[in-house]
């Protein structure tokens, strides 16, 4: 892992993950997108890796950010792309396509939720899915992601 990229993490957030700690609290809790970027930053740093945090309400822009990461040579993707994990394809060929170990992550138990959240697009792309865990999510799937690249604690 020689480059800075070699080392690099990207975590992408898609539409209204913006809104975390306004929009309904009671399902994802109070934890901001901040709070989500600061533990992704810690968590990755515990391997010896970087995360890139990225956020955007626009699908055309996420799938741009994973084409951009085959390109930078990132080690990994951990997504949480909101209402298009259940919508977009495009979103799943994109990460198909640049075939980097991905893990899905969901703030709430999509299954307790509306009968068209159980379905996941993005999750039949990832090596892995979490859901239910709040933002504690995202710590665990950078320590399962740094497992699967070999990436041990600092």
């Amino acid at each position: 892992m020689a480059t800075a990229a070699a080392k690099t993490v990207y975590v992408l957030n898609g539409p209204n993950l913006n809104l975390l700690g306004i929009r309904e609290p009671e399902t994802y809790g109070h934890a901001t997108l901040a709070d989500v970027e600061k533990l992704c930053v810690e968590a990755a740093a515990r391997f010896g890796l970087t995360a890139d945090c990225r956020q955007s309400n626009h699908e055309g822009e996420l799938i741009d950010f994973i084409h951009e990461a085959r390109e930078k040579g990132v080690v990994g993707i951990v997504i949480n792309a909101g209402g298009y994990s259940h919508t977009s394809i495009a979103l799943h060929d994109a990460l198909v396509g640049v075939k980097i170990p991905t893990v899905e992550v969901h703030v709430s138990n999509v299954y307790q939720r509306e009968s068209f959240r159980h379905h996941s697009f993005t999750a039949k792309a990832a090596f892995a899915s979490l859901c239910g865990f709040g933002i504690e999510g995202y710590r665990l799937a950078i320590s399962g992601l740094a497992a699967k690249i070999g990436a041990t604690a600092v």
